[in-house]
């Protein structure tokens, strides 16, 4: 059964932490970008400043048992599917107590006991991989169990995952493909590079139902993903297109000539965070004050994180292979 907004204003303490863990996702991009401009963060990352709705709002709908694939840009799936915040700034910060023993870095984390399956930095790797973990849900009779796979608009043009749709339509497998569109393959514009905006229908070849919601809103994502989930659940893949905007670029090495500064500027204030902010005060669920006392939790979450990550030794060379090869 669909629940309304109404439904969930008058859970306060289920928006406060809604709330509370898109402004951790924040206060993350920001301090991990500022981290890799002093030099303290090598290789690369891929923030997802604008996108903190579709991630926390489908982890939130999503068990602790359940499988998930994240993306490249996925530190607020792995926030919202509870990883340690300590330990993923420590892996950013490549230290021995990270996530993934300061070797994977921004785009591998990992957290098992949480169903976190990993990150990847290979475009449409994820849904082989979700397809896997679906099938041990299948072939393990577990119920109520499913694997989520995020993946992005650039993404849905990539083989492996038109592949793995289709393979998990004909064996039925519990895989819940969260498409976040956020209108940008790196530079390329969506519109470029598809025939059809409507990417609701990259589902409809595989028999395959579709959802589809407004990414920025909070409250709609966890509403579909949580009717989505129980799809699944009951009948085999789905696909759900969460549409939404990152306001920061595709990666620290991006300048932003493909768009305007004007365009960035719209989205920043219709950016979840800002939106469900309002929408919060003008429903009375929470003052200004309250939420800004959030603000300053947040704030204080991710200041402990540095700290505690700062203060973590670096990786030992005698351990170059462990983890590397299984047993």
């Amino acid at each position: 059964m669909e629940r309304t907004k109404d439904f969930y204003w008058k859970d306060k303490d289920f928006c406060r932490t809604l709330m509370l863990r898109m402004m951790v996702v924040n206060k993350f991009e920001e301090t991990a970008f500022w981290l890799f401009g002093q030099g303290l963060v090598h290789g690369t990352m891929h923030l997802g400043v604008g996108e903190e709705a579709t991630g926390i709002g489908t982890t939130a709908a999503l068990k602790k048992e359940d499988y998930m694939l994240a993306t490249h840009r996925g530190h607020g799936q792995a926030i919202g599917k509870g990883v340690d915040i300590r330990s993923m700034m420590a892996e950013i910060l490549a230290r021995e107590t990270g996530t993934n023993h300061g070797k994977g870095g921004s785009m591998h984390i990992c957290d098992f006991d949480n169903g976190i399956l990993g990150a990847n930095g290979i475009l449409g790797a994820n849904g082989p991989i979700a397809c896997g973990a679906a099938l041990t849900i299948q072939m393990k009779k577990i119920p109520d169990r499913i694997a989520a796979c995020f993946f992005g608009d650039g993404a849905s043009n990539e083989g492996a995952m038109h592949e793995s749709m289709n393979l998990a339509a004909v064996w039925g497998l519990p895989v819940l493909f969260v498409l976040t569109n956020n209108t940008y393959g790196m530079s390329t514009p969506l519109s470029k590079v598809v025939h059809d905006m409507d990417l609701t229908k990259r589902a409809y070849p595989y028999g395959m139902k579709a959802f589809e919601c407004d990414g920025n809103d909070i409250l709609a994502v966890y509403e579909t993903v949580r009717q989505a989930r129980e799809y699944v659940v009951a009948n085999g893949p789905a696909l759900v297109v969460e549409h939404t905007y990152r306001t920061s670029g595709h990666s620290k090495s991006d300048g932003n000539q493909y768009r305007t500064k004007e365009e960035i500027q719209y989205w920043k204030e219709r950016s979840p965070i800002v939106r469900f902010r309002q929408e919060l005060v003008e429903q009375n669920v929470m003052t200004e004050e309250e939420i800004d006392a959030l603000q300053a939790q947040a704030d204080q979450i991710i200041a402990d994180a540095v700290e505690y990550a700062k203060a973590q030794p670096q990786p030992r060379v005698e351990d170059l292979e462990r983890d590397v090869y299984a047993d």
